[in-house]
């Protein structure tokens, strides 16, 4: 399914959100993490806040809603904005790391798998990765397709 034809499937269960699409996908592991928001193990997730201010970005907004895209820019999902919170890395819970829903959940592992990510994805934008970087941390909910009882 193309992201405009979700939209305008969802659409017509939730009028309110309007005509604007915002369609993403995560990264490298597009198609394991887009599996996992739509089975409803991945409700979070992080990125980079420095590089928000770089690319002249807008922050996330709760009560937005976006489509989670594969790999192959199709729509898996659509998910609604319920927290938006900026944290420096070294201050990220185990709480948000189970929520983001990889690996093992933990955050341990939370911590190797994104300073590495941070670290690459700050380098193309010639800035440096710290304990101290900042994060910005989305919490969401899967809204579209619904659950099947």
């Amino acid at each position: 399914m193309t992201p405009k034809e979700m939209w305008q499937a969802y659409k017509k269960i939730n009028p309110k959100i309007g005509d604007d699409i915002d369609a993403w996908a995560f990264g490298d592991l597009a198609d394991e993490l887009a599996d996992l928001v739509l089975r409803g193990e991945k409700t979070a997730t992080a990125s980079v806040y420095e590089l928000y201010k770089f690319e002249n970005e807008p922050l996330p907004q709760v009560g937005t809603f976006d489509i989670i895209l594969n790999s192959r820019n199709r729509a898996v999902c659509i998910i609604e904005i319920t927290k938006v919170s900026v944290l420096p890395f070294n201050e990220i819970s185990a709480e948000h790391a189970f929520k983001e829903g990889e690996g093992d959940k933990s955050l341990a592992y939370w911590q190797q798998v994104h300073e590495e990510f941070f670290t690459e994805c700050l380098v193309e934008a010639d800035l440096e990765f710290s304990q101290e970087t900042g994060v910005v941390l989305e919490e969401f909910r899967k809204v579209y397709p619904l659950d099947q009882a």
